[in-house]
């Protein structure tokens, strides 16, 4: 595999931003590993970050350069900060910037394929909400979208005792009346997605969360808001906090459940 770090300006916001990318590699002689690499454009993850993170977490906190070079993907991670990934009512345009110029500018940088079969986005907490966003928002340009413990119900935001951090999501999603029911509330677009008549153009959706979690009871009515609409759903539960071994632990098996073209 090959590693970049790479800074470029973005004129959607407006500023000069960072990006790490993963591209494949086919190698037989390193030690401890093989690294696999199709002919032609690269498949592509959108791997995004937490609210306390950056483009760099899940270098730092996982093996996720080793994990993807049995797949020959590509993975490219960007900075969005404390976004949301929303185009947001005080700040930048961060949904704007992720789910249209990202993917533009890293297919003219990189050989990464274009075709929604091939690409597709995951997420933890922040990240995990922006990966469904993204799928159920835009599911004519990703195959697959998987949320590992995300934040699926910004609605409880706006209760939690933090006068600061309430502050915050009004800044990003303005007051709770604009959220509810807005395109950047999961459980509309899931609606939204419900009435797709053509079950092909649905994106895979995968979710997963541990039971100690403290957005565990956002998953779980999330989960039952998608049953309800009979929205195909792979959701899965065990034991687990909102931590590093948790999720070094699931995103394997995200790459294992995505649907690659082997």
């Amino acid at each position: 595999m090959a590693l970049m770090q790479c800074n470029f300006y973005s004129e959607v916001l407006g500023l000069s931003t960072s990006m790490n990318v993963i591209i494949p590699q086919e190698t037989h002689t390193q030690i401890g590993m093989e690294g696999h690499a199709a002919s032609g454009k690269h498949p592509v993850l959108y791997l995004l970050h937490g609210l306390s993170d950056d483009h760099t977490i899940w270098l730092r906190r996982t093996s996720i350069e080793r994990y993807a070079a049995a797949y020959g993907l590509a993975i490219v991670m960007p900075n969005v900060h404390r976004s949301f990934y929303t185009d947001m009512q005080q700040g930048g345009k961060y949904f704007t910037f992720v789910s249209e110029e990202l993917p533009r500018l890293a297919e003219s940088f990189f050989n990464l394929s274009n075709r929604r079969e091939d690409r597709f986005v995951a997420g933890l907490s922040m990240g995990g909400y922006g990966a469904l966003k993204l799928g159920m928002s835009l599911p004519e340009r990703y195959a697959a979208a998987a949320s590992l413990s995300g934040a699926t119900d910004i609605t409880s935001m706006y209760t939690r005792s933090d006068e600061d951090y309430e502050a915050e999501v009004q800044r990003i999603f303005g007051s709770p009346e604009e959220a509810r029911g807005s395109n950047n509330d999961l459980f509309h677009l899931a609606q939204n997605l419900a009435s797709t008549k053509d079950t092909a153009a649905l994106p895979q959706l995968y979710q997963c969360c541990g039971t100690e979690d403290f957005l565990y009871e956002d998953n779980i009515r999330f989960r039952d808001h998608m049953r309800e609409l009979d929205i195909p759903l792979t959701y899965e539960e065990e034991p687990g906090e909102h931590e590093w071994g948790y999720w070094d632990t699931k995103i394997q098996r995200v790459l294992e459940w995505l649907p690659l073209s082997r």
